[in-house]
């Protein structure tokens, strides 16, 4: 239903195990600093690799200590504990790969906590802004030994935040998770979801952005364990001003492990913006990975742009399999016409192509209340777009 415009965005490299084979220092991505100490992480500047394409300019008040008010947080169905910054189990989970994320790391006087047990826990975070200026938030999830539980976390209101998800799941764990971006027009949200797996865990990481003015998710994926299986799941609708940017980075450094990435978005209106950025990193010792990448974008109207860029570096050849997609194509006119012709009215035509399009990624989320409000999401958007086509 698409016309694919480029596919030429992914980088890939391969080492070998010939000791004449030299590799150019810096050019990993497993290279890059990750570390809790603000002075490790220089103000950004746009020109960085993990800031190109971002709009750093409207972001100076989350490069420096975070004094906002924070928001709200509730829930039902999981129990919260509030603790402080010395609670030994925050910061277990990976450390900050970015200027943003060790900032919200070194600003927040309190934590939430989850702690999920048993098989067949659903819980609802809410999280609502106050407004004001950029505040931090940490969460940290664990997900026990041999667990099963599906939580959502639902971000809404106004303000600025950025925001630390740490999420553990210990071994044979089961664990769905899922981050709904749904701000005010005026938001702005910068988020960094880091992932640990344990022996034959798995997670579905699922994270649905429909509203903010800035939405910039980072998600970093590591194993600590054999069996491991990573499922990542991510849909967006970018409307006229809005910038929104998913970037991954899964880190397979433990033999026998899979991941999975699929993220779909649909842009509209002048100046729209959405980036997706998916760096896999296949270590030497990662015998045995199996992993792949997509991700598509469907452009509805003239003025929206899309950055796809899909990265894959290998460093052993005894994997399972390896691979990645991408593409951006504009609502396709010719298909229009050929719904038309049927005696498909036109804004019933361009419901079919857009609900198509993202059909195949809600059916995987698997969480009823996600899909329902995503779908209810789109056909807003629908309604938006077919009015301003009329008009």
């Amino acid at each position: 239903m698409t016309t694919n415009l480029s596919t030429d965005h992914s980088q890939a490299t391969l080492a070998t195990d010939d000791p004449s084979f030299t590799p150019v220092v810096g050019t990993s991505r497993g290279d890059r600093s990750s570390s809790f100490n603000l002075s490790d992480f220089p103000v950004p500047t746009g020109t960085e690799e993990d800031w190109r394409f971002t709009p750093v300019r409207d972001l100076a008040g989350f490069f420096t200590e975070l004094t906002g008010t924070q928001p709200l947080v509730s829930a039902q169905g999981v129990e919260l504990e509030v603790v402080g910054r010395d609670d030994s189990r925050l910061g277990t989970v990976q450390a900050p790969g970015d200027r943003s994320s060790a900032v919200a790391w070194n600003s927040f006087e309190k934590a939430y906590v989850a702690t999920l047990t048993g098989v067949g826990t659903e819980g609802l975070i809410t999280v609502t802004g106050q407004g004001g200026e950029p505040a931090p938030l940490h969460l940290l999830i664990v997900a026990e030994e041999n667990s099963e539980s599906t939580v959502v976390l639902s971000h809404g209101g106004s303000g600025q935040v950025s925001e630390t998800i740490e999420i553990d799941v210990k071994d044979g764990a089961q664990l769905t998770f899922v981050t709904i971006q749904e701000w005010e027009d005026e938001a702005i949200h910068l988020s960094n979801n880091r992932l640990r797996l344990g022996k034959d865990s798995s997670i579905r990481h699922i994270v649905v952005t429909l509203g903010g003015k800035i939405v910039r998710i980072t998600t970093d994926g590591e194993y600590a364990g054999t069996g491991g299986d990573m499922e990542l799941l991510g849909a967006y609708y970018t409307d006229a001003g809005q910038h929104q940017e998913h970037r991954l980075f899964v880190n397979h450094a433990t033999p026998n492990c899979r991941s999975n990435a699929t993220y779909k978005g649909a842009l509209q209106g002048t100046d729209a913006h959405a980036v997706w950025i998916g760096d896999v990193l296949i270590t030497p010792d990662a015998t045995g990975t199996d992993t792949y990448e997509l991700n598509r974008n469907l452009v509805l109207t003239q003025g929206a742009k899309a950055d796809s860029v899909p990265n894959l570096e290998i460093k052993t050849g005894e994997i399972e399999g390896a691979g990645h997609a991408s593409a951006t194509g504009r609502f396709d006119d010719e298909q229009l016409f050929y719904l038309r012709a049927r005696g498909i009215p036109e804004d019933v035509a361009r419901r079919l192509v857009v609900r198509g399009f993202f059909a195949s990624l809600i059916n995987q989320i698997g969480v009823p209340m996600v899909q329902d409000k995503l779908m209810e999401a789109i056909e807003l958007e629908l309604d938006q777009t077919m009015a301003s086509v009329q008009a």
